[in-house]
């Protein structure tokens, strides 16, 4: 049996099932209004969250790769350093990164580069993994080569999914979250943990079972909700909150 008739079975048939990323879509799509200027931060050559922002938004990309010239889904694609924001003050109505908070060696720079881009009212919606899951303990634990070997194989990635990037997990918490907003001047309207279906479980049935009843586990109980796979936030001007 293949983990795709797994995932069929346990997920993706259930009618109220939504997986990780549409979850972070939808909290996008509320937060940020039609005919928008987004700002998408470490956007890449191809990315899902970039084409569902461009169906009603204008996106600009932003990243430390030239890759990003590839992603078609932009309007803009501008390289910068991963510190300053090559961009004047209230240029955006939104800020949005996916996956890449984790990768920001200085947090508190890039907070505040986030609020001084951001128009009065302008929100910063991202994603990134909770320091607390055991796939993110497990990344901290191994050498960066053994991940740069693994995650992409446990995800069932193609060959042209590009290698993980440098990690940090500096601002992967809750309350380093909280902190590094206030410390910017950006304030949380949504923060929550998100635990969907188990990706990492793809490569065989002997992960994914395991990882299923963990979610079920962290899912069914209010109190393991610290443990579950994700961050998604929503953070605005503290001034316009």
């Amino acid at each position: 049996m293949t983990t795709d008739v797994l995932f069929e079975r346990y997920y993706y048939s259930k009618p109220a099932f939504r997986d990780g990323t549409s979850i972070f879509h939808a909290l996008c799509r509320s937060h940020i209004h039609l005919g928008a200027r987004i700002l998408e931060i470490g956007p890449g050559p191809r990315n899902k969250t970039s084409s569902f922002l461009s169906s009603f938004a204008t996106v600009i990309g932003v990243d430390i790769d030239t890759g990003l010239q590839a992603n078609s889904a932009l309007t803009q694609s501008h390289l910068y350093d991963g510190l300053r924001l090559p961009f004047e003050g209230s240029s955006f109505d939104a800020c949005v990164s996916n996956y890449v908070m984790e990768h920001i060696e200085r947090p508190e720079m890039h907070f505040r580069e986030v609020a001084r881009v951001l128009r009065p009212g302008g929100v910063y919606c991202f994603r990134t993994p909770n320091l607390w899951h055991y796939v993110t303990l497990s990344s901290r634990c191994l050498p960066y080569r053994a991940h740069l070997s693994w995650a992409n194989r446990l995800r069932m990635l193609d060959d042209e999914a590009h290698d993980p990037y440098p990690t940090f997990y500096r601002a992967n918490t809750g309350p380093r979250i909280r902190k590094y907003s206030a410390m910017a001047g950006l304030t949380p309207l949504h923060l929550a943990y998100v635990e969907a279906e188990p990706t990492y479980g793809r490569r065989h049935a002997a992960l994914f079972y395991p990882m299923m009843l963990y979610e079920r586990i962290v899912n069914g109980f209010d109190l393991f909700r610290i443990f579950r796979m994700n961050l998604v936030a929503v953070l605005a001007r503290a001034d316009q909150a």
